[in-house]
């Protein structure tokens, strides 16, 4: 644990990113912002909040930002925790270490994400995504997983219900808790279409049947593209995220249960986000080697922040209902 001071003068080092690196060094750079402020000039702070920008490692800290040197490194680090959240320090550590390569591509992924337009980080966090499938640490996911055979469904993945200026989106595979596969996506993309060059639809409502709102992307479906560069193509060609973001400001989320991955990165592009009180949000992409894929580091970060992002992902515990309306992440708890 670095105190600000420390911090300073070790990124002022050249060789600050051999260090602090996910390959040669220190993955994580923990820092108590209480700690001691050195006095750095205001030109040294803005230099080392640049630099923390640009290490492939991550950064978390800890603490009340107090100091002049705290209150200027800390809107650069990856993380922010409170001292009340300091346990979750350890669960961070042992995330970076199980998966220190999707670790460092969401972390890069969210430094720069504010900066982007939606379609520009939707591109970046497919290419980082398509990158990560060919990685060590989704393969040994991907080998360690026992795909299951199922009968496809006879119903529709999306259900459609147009009343007057009012369209209703409904995730159809409530037996698979909604879990979003290529057929849910397809049609859930078909259906904003139709939305987008029909402006007399005023209201669009995304809602989940079942039990869970969705469970986050179908993991028997995982590694069944040819490649990595056809599955981007592919996400650029059909991007639910994209254009639920184009119908935004007209669009309300009803979301119960499981909000898994997709189950929450989608929701967070609409207007309203209203939850049920048994909702709980996950992001679980780093456990399986991967960065969330369907859109969550680009809206999430515009919801809550690219450091709670981080921090959701980061932890991949779940977050109930009336914390994450604190956040900002769901603007009501439905009665």
């Amino acid at each position: 644990m670095l105190d600000p001071a420390s911090l300073v003068a070790a990124l002022a080092d050249p060789a600050a990113s051999e260090r602090f690196s996910v390959l040669t060094g220190d993955a994580l750079v923990c820092v108590d912002l209480a700690g001691a402020d050195g006095g750095a000039s205001a030109a040294a702070l803005r230099a080392a909040a640049a630099r923390l920008g640009e290490l492939p490692a991550l950064s978390v800290g800890v603490g009340a930002a107090e100091s002049p040197a705290a209150r200027a490194l800390a809107p650069a680090l990856d993380v922010l925790l409170g001292r009340d959240d300091e346990a979750e320090l350890g669960v961070i550590s042992g995330t970076i270490a199980a998966a220190p390569l999707a670790s460092l591509g969401l972390a890069q992924l969210l430094r720069a994400s504010l900066a982007r337009t939606i379609y520009e980080g939707l591109v970046a966090e497919s290419l980082v995504y398509s990158t990560l499938q060919s990685g060590p640490e989704f393969r040994a996911w991907l080998a360690a997983h026992v795909r299951k055979e199922r009968e496809p469904s006879r119903e529709p993945a999306v259900l459609v219900v147009r009343e007057g200026a009012r369209l209703s989106l409904r995730l159809n595979r409530p037996e698979k808790r909604n879990a979003f596969s290529a057929a849910m996506r397809d049609a859930l993309c078909e259906a904003l279409r139709f939305a987008l060059h029909d402006p007399e639809i005023g209201a669009i409502e995304l809602s989940g049947a079942g039990a869970a709102f969705c469970s986050g992307g179908d993991l028997d479906e995982f590694g069944t593209l040819p490649d990595p560069a056809t599955a981007h193509a592919i996400r650029s060609t059909r991007n639910a995220a994209l254009l639920l973001s184009q119908c935004a400001a007209r669009t309300t989320a009803r979301v119960h249960g499981a909000c898994v991955g997709a189950g929450i990165e989608l929701p967070a592009y609409c207007a309203r986000v209203v939850a049920r009180a048994d909702a709980r949000f996950v992001l679980p992409e780093l456990g399986m080697g991967l960065v969330p894929g369907a859109g969550g580091t680009v809206s999430l970060p515009r919801r809550i922040g690219r450091q709670r992002t981080a921090q959701l992902a980061l932890t991949r515990a779940p977050l109930g209902a009336e914390r994450a309306l604190a956040w900002g992440l769901v603007d009501e708890i439905a009665k």
